[in-house]
């Protein structure tokens, strides 16, 4: 009879990329060239940006680099680094982890001492980015968005001449197939927390308090909004006690939780598009 510490090790192999870390398979997708979109890469080509996230932003990133990889003269100088030095005051796409999933503390500090180290000013438009996980069904949303309120607050009055993007807090999927209850069950065994697509049900309520704190006087990346809209533009929605929530697409993800080719690209381009539409900050400096 199989010894249950094999057990544990093959379904270990089942869930080892997960938004802990790794990279997950990838549904194709169609990359076709658009007009608009193609300006907007170009716009996007000449902003200093930098962006502090974890996964999925990964997956993200790798969205933008489809997008400029197939308009080439539009191209995005995408660079990972927390060296202020890297591009030399010269326009480009920073980005970097930080922190640690599972503690949005640790991000918005490794985010605030990221921009203090030199990054501040060498970027126009800075964001940071929570992963899925640092937002569950046990977490305090009330005590993690007044967190990243007060953080964002005291950025914006040390580097005024930033602009801050707000993002709003990615969704997982639900799933029902076997390598994902595969998953969860081992995770059950050896104490992890089991995540399942009712933690949106949080991530819904920080997003709507991000919404109502910002919208009218910051920008909004609403990623949770498109995670949730299917090409068709329908919603993915359940409820719970009563109450509606968004979930991410099955469409856009493998695993329920990272973006895959299609969901990337989708995320990609809605952020391509609106970071071309911020006011032009080259002119502050």
């Amino acid at each position: 009879m199989m010894k249950i510490s094999t057990i544990i090790t093959i379904l270990l192999m089942l869930f080892s990329f997960s938004c802990e870390g790794g990279k997950m398979g990838e549904k194709t997708a169609s990359l076709k060239n658009d007009i608009a979109l193609k300006d907007a890469i170009a716009k996007v080509a000449n902003q200093r940006i930098y962006f502090g996230h974890q996964s999925v932003g990964y997956n993200i990133i790798d969205g933008i680099k489809d997008l400029s990889s197939e308009n080439p003269g539009a191209h995005i100088n995408i660079v990972e680094t927390k060296d202020a030095a890297t591009l030399n005051g010269k326009p480009g796409f920073m980005h970097s982890a930080v922190g640690n999933n599972m503690d949005p503390t640790s991000k918005l500090e490794d985010f605030s001492r990221t921009l203090d180290s030199g990054i501040a000013d060498k970027a126009d438009i800075a964001f940071v980015k929570f992963c899925y996980v640092d937002i569950t069904q046990d977490s305090d949303v009330q005590k993690i968005f007044d967190l990243y309120k007060e953080t964002i607050c005291r950025l914006k009055k040390k580097y005024p001449k930033i602009t801050f993007v707000h993002f709003t807090a990615p969704l997982t999927s639900k799933q029902t197939d076997i390598k994902t209850m595969a998953k969860n069950l081992i995770k059950k065994i050896i104490g992890r927390p089991v995540r399942t697509y009712k933690d949106n049900l949080n991530r819904n309520r920080y997003n709507a308090l991000l919404k109502k704190e910002y919208e009218g006087k910051d920008p909004i990346f609403d990623l949770a909004g498109i995670e949730s809209t299917l090409p068709d533009g329908s919603k993915v929605s359940y409820s719970e006690d009563g109450v509606q929530f968004y979930a991410l697409a099955p469409d856009y993800t493998d695993d329920g939780g990272h973006l895959n080719k299609l969901g990337r690209r989708a995320v990609a381009a809605r952020l391509i598009e609106f970071l071309a539409a911020l006011p032009d900050n080259n002119n502050r400096r």
